[in-house]
């Protein structure tokens, strides 16, 4: 079944945060095309993943040294109760990244990277083997598509003097390629210039700012209209 997991990351849980109502828009297009789809929400500034500790740590050794080993077998190489309640925070978010056909990210930029509240998910659920088909040995992941939806202060995009200081979009796409996501099932969309309508020293850029929401807006109906197969090569 069609199914999507929807993670928002931003700390300003307003309505004037851009990367909240872009996510918003793709999530309610999308489920107005998929009205039998699964859809999950996890906010993870208001419900941060807790960081993680020493038995996350000793359990995660310890299945990297047994090999391949399925997340619903975990369970049977635990050895204390910290490395069970570290399992039992780590699983679920596991099982609903595995069971999106569509993972959506909002991820405004913080100091040029993502927020400590993704992060937090990502080095979760980053548990040793969680994604690794026992019997190929190939990526659970393969066929998953990815979309980050990002909003920026400033701009970063190609061509920008500060493109070089975009280490968001180059560390996400390398995290998820290294789990195994196609580069084709990845789509990075920026609404860049977010601040120039609060900054009175850039309101000079408030007609590039609305072009590049507007240019944002359009992409995420676009690619939340369609099939996941479709998804256009990775641009940032």
């Amino acid at each position: 079944m069609t199914s999507l997991l929807h993670l928002d990351a931003g700390a300003n849980r307003s309505s004037e945060s851009v990367s909240r109502q872009l996510t918003a828009l793709f999530a309610d297009t999308w489920r107005a095309r998929h009205p039998a789809g699964r859809y999950r929400y996890r906010d993870l500034a208001a419900d941060p993943v807790p960081p993680l500790e020493t038995a996350y740590c000793t359990l995660g050794r310890r299945v990297e040294r047994h090999g391949p080993t399925p997340p619903a077998r975990v369970h049977e190489l635990i050895s204390s109760p910290a490395e069970g309640r570290q399992w039992a925070l780590t699983q679920p978010l596991i099982t609903e990244l595995l069971a999106a056909e569509t993972v959506l990210i909002g991820a405004p930029m913080y100091n040029y990277s993502v927020p400590a509240s993704l992060k937090a998910w990502i080095d979760r659920v980053s548990f040793p083997e969680a994604f690794t088909d026992p019997e190929t040995g190939g990526s659970l992941l393969r066929g998953t598509r990815v979309v980050v939806v990002a909003a920026r202060g400033g701009a970063y995009g190609p061509g920008t003097p500060r493109e070089s200081w975009d280490f968001q979009t180059p560390y996400l796409r390398a995290y998820f390629a290294d789990r195994g996501v196609a580069e084709e099932h990845m789509r990075f969309v920026s609404a860049e210039l977010t601040l120039a309508g609060l900054v009175p020293h850039l309101a000079q850029l408030r007609p590039m700012a609305a072009d590049s929401l507007a240019t944002a807006r359009a992409e995420v109906i676009a690619l939340a209209s369609a099939p996941a197969q479709a998804v256009s090569p990775a641009s940032s």
